[in-house]
C-alpha cells in the first residue's frame, strides 16, 4: 500500500512536469490562455497568456480568432508622461528564442474586438493564435472573474 502511494506521488509530479504547457505549435509553448468575464453590453476584452518559444528563431505572435468576438489585435500597454497609453502592434509581438512572453493586464494582450456576448466566469472560449512562422494553432481561454490576476502556477482551468 506504501509503495502504491509513493508511485502515485511522483507521477502526479512527473505529470505536472511533463505537462508544462497547455498548446504547442511548431517550437512555440502556450500556457494558460485567460480572459476576464465582461459586463453586459462590453464590446471588448482582454486575453492573456505566456509563450515561450524553444526554437531556435525569433517568430511573432500576428492575430488570432477568438469564437466570441468579430477580431483580435495584439496590444502594448506603456507609460508615457503619467498617462497609460495603449496602442495596436500591427506587426505583431516578438517572441525571441529561448524567451517567454506574458500577455497580462496593463501590459502586452490580445485585444478581443466586437464582442457578441458578455463573457462568464468560469465558460472557456475557443479561438486561435496565429504566428508569423509557427502558423496557426487553436487554444481555449478560460474566462476567469471581473479583476482575476493572471494564474500564478498550473493550467488555467486544468
Amino acid at each position: 500500500m506504501k509503495w502504491t502511494w509513493i508511485l502515485g506521488l511522483a507521477f502526479t509530479v512527473w505529470a505536472g512536469q511533463a505537462w508544462a504547457y497547455d498548446f504547442k505549435v511548431g517550437g512555440l509553448e502556450i500556457d494558460q490562455p485567460w480572459s476576464r468575464a465582461t459586463p453586459k453590453g462590453a464590446k471588448v476584452a482582454g486575453g492573456y497568456l505566456k509563450v515561450t518559444n524553444t526554437g531556435t528563431a525569433a517568430d511573432r505572435l500576428v492575430g488570432g480568432t477568438f469564437a466570441a468576438a468579430r477580431g483580435v489585435e495584439v496590444h502594448e500597454m506603456s507609460m508615457d508622461r503619467g498617462v497609460m497609453k495603449m496602442r495596436q502592434l500591427k506587426d505583431g509581438l516578438e517572441i525571441k528564442p529561448g524567451a517567454t512572453v506574458e500577455l497580462k493586464p496593463s501590459a502586452s494582450h490580445l485585444m478581443f474586438m466586437d464582442l457578441s456576448r458578455p463573457l462568464t466566469k468560469g465558460e472557456r472560449v475557443k479561438g486561435t493564435l496565429v504566428f508569423e512562422k509557427a502558423g496557426p494553432v487553436d487554444v481555449e481561454y478560460s474566462v476567469e472573474a471581473i479583476g482575476a490576476t493572471p494564474p500564478q502556477s498550473g493550467h488555467a482551468g486544468h
